[in-house]
């Protein structure tokens, strides 16, 4: 007969910090549990701590700095041969006057580089939410999602929630990684759809409109912002990115007060979170939209070519 052994289960406590669309990563030890491997910040939760003061405690005591607003990013729970682990994961951002307080060996690096380091299993999905394509293409078609690396963000016109549900059942997992729908259009999707949604649009009007702790925890939100209050109130609230227009004139909205690469870069250059330049632009714009602080594109007709 075969004893069955319980493993021991483990909670931890994970900090996403975040400044200027960077991610703070250190070195596990070799004699660490999954040792000679990169990992985000934190700690075992003690008794009496609730996760949010784990991680409090632990990036007081690691990374060297206090920080008081928290974000729940999400739970995940992991099996290992010899453990099973809860990790409990939050975000926050880190001020400029602070950067010069981080402990060695703490480093930043960009979402890009993430993908380079050697992170363990668990960390997969937190890797998944972290790194963004740098293109979004919006279309109203779902038969127009591209099978390069880009996301795709379903601009729903017809409300046939049948009909939606329709489409949605032809579509892999990896498409379904792809896919970006409104925070309406999502909410009133059967469980089933729901669950396999990833990330989700917010309107500028249904952004102002949610409150911090509103955001379903473990989906990815990124927001429609036109100016600074609606950037900052993205923050506010936890999202993960910003698409920010117009920042050139369209044929669909010629009558709409443009940013201009300027005024983008001014607010782009104060986001922690990755902002995508919407209206009038082409993914051979890219470089250009780099060096006034964006992390990508997105766009409809100069977007077509991406398939």
């Amino acid at each position: 007969m075969w004893t069955v052994i319980a493993k021991n289960v483990i909670d931890v406590a994970i900090a996403i910090l975040l400044h200027k669309s960077k991610v703070l990563v250190g070195w596990r030890q070799a004699n660490q549990h999954q040792g000679n491997k990169h990992e985000f910040p934190g700690g075992k939760v003690e008794q009496g701590e609730t996760p949010e003061q784990t991680c409090r405690r632990e990036i007081y005591e690691e990374v060297g700095i206090g920080l008081k607003d928290w974000h729940r990013f999400d739970v995940i729970r992991h099996e290992y041969d010899d453990v099973i682990v809860n990790l409990h994961l939050f975000h926050a951002y880190v001020p400029d006057e602070l950067l010069e307080l981080i402990h060695q060996p703490w480093a930043w690096y960009s979402r890009d580089q993430l993908k380079e380091l050697n992170f363990p299993k668990a960390n997969d999905v937190i890797l998944q939410r972290l790194l963004w394509p740098h293109l979004i293409k919006v279309n109203e078609q779902l038969a127009k999602l591209p099978q390069q690396e880009s996301l795709f963000y379903w601009r729903i016109q017809d409300e046939n929630i049948d009909a939606i549900e329709q489409q949605l059942e032809t579509l892999t997992d990896e498409q379904y990684q792809k896919l970006i729908i409104n925070f309406d259009i999502c909410n009133q999707l059967d469980s089933v759809f729901q669950k396999k949604i990833n990330t989700i649009h917010l309107k500028q009007s249904q952004l102002m409109g949610l409150k911090k702790g509103e955001l379903i925890v473990g989906k990815r939100f990124i927001a429609a912002c036109h100016d600074a209050v609606s950037v900052q109130h993205a923050h506010h609230i936890g999202c993960d990115a910003v698409l920010l227009s117009p920042v050139n004139i369209t044929e669909t909205h010629p009558e709409a007060k443009v940013l201009g690469w300027e005024g983008f870069a001014e607010l782009a250059g104060k986001s922690d979170i990755p902002v995508f330049a919407l209206g009038g632009v082409a993914p051979t714009d890219l470089e250009q939209s780099q060096k006034h602080h964006a992390y990508g594109l997105a766009g409809i007709r100069q977007f077509e070519s991406i398939q």
